[in-house]
């Protein structure tokens, strides 16, 4: 069986390099050069989100599913530099050659995480190659919106409709799993600033958790799973939750239908 890695990224604004593109003085502090830059994206088009270019990675969880185990787990630590986090990331890839699994990972959390690989230089050989070095990949590789081996999952229930785009938290609740907890990405820049980077990454967790769940469930719609095999999964899951410690899971848990 191929691994399945559901992947979810965190993001704050990249005050280095935004101080750069705006030319400001090296003494504007970090929280005013972000200030600046939500302020004019706001006179711009009327909403705080700013350029995926713009973004810098805080976080990257991860649910592994490979044989008969299933994990969840964010990369590096909190002190973990963006490029130590982002290389893991890829090597992973290189490791696993895993299915990619995200909600609306093609619109959001890939091209952020393109940008921030090109500045920072790292090496993604293996989710870069199209076909060059290993034959399969030029018919399924991570890079084409209709391959599978990424699985947009928010992109292919819309039918690649834009306009028919739902958010997660809110699939996974009707599906009767938890849905967000406690905190979503537009609170992740205030949270950083008051150096709660454990609790980020609690929360960016409990998205891939979510992810996978409403993952399972895609795939018991589509036949690729039975209803014996789906409840196997979903027990797996509940009981690989239920043997960490951390408080998040408990809450998770608790919230599941």
């Amino acid at each position: 069986m191929t691994p399945t890695l559901v992947f979810d990224i965190e993001t704050i604004p990249d005050t280095d390099g935004i101080r750069s593109l705006l030319d400001l003085p090296a003494d504007v502090a970090d929280e005013d050069v972000a200030n600046i830059a939500l302020h004019q994206r706001r006179q711009q088009n009327g909403t705080e989100f700013l350029p995926l270019h713009q973004h810098r990675v805080c976080a990257i969880s991860c649910a592994l599913r490979e044989g008969k185990h299933f994990k969840v787990w964010t990369l590096g630590d909190t002190d973990s530099t963006e490029v130590e986090i982002i290389q893991r990331f890829f090597d992973g890839i290189e490791k696993y050659t895993p299915q990619i699994i995200s909600w609306n990972g093609g619109g959001f959390d890939l091209p952020v995480l393109h940008y921030r690989a090109l500045i920072h230089g790292i090496n993604a050989s293996r989710y870069w190659d199209l076909g060059e070095d290993d034959k399969e990949f030029k018919w399924n590789n991570y890079i084409s919106r209709y391959h599978t081996r990424h699985l947009d999952l928010m992109d292919v229930m819309a039918m690649f409709n834009a306009r028919a785009n739902a958010p997660l938290d809110d699939l996974a609740k009707l599906c009767g799993f938890p849905g967000k907890l406690g905190m979503d990405g537009s609170k992740v820049w205030d949270a950083y600033k008051a150096g709660k980077i454990a609790e980020i990454r609690d929360y960016c967790e409990t998205d891939v958790a979510n992810t996978h769940l409403v993952y399972l469930r895609f795939q018991l719609m589509r036949g690729h799973l039975t209803p014996e095999a789906y409840a196997a999964e979903i027990e797996l899951v509940r009981d690989t939750l239920s043997g960490y410690t951390a408080p998040h899971w408990p809450e998770f848990l608790a919230a599941w239908k």
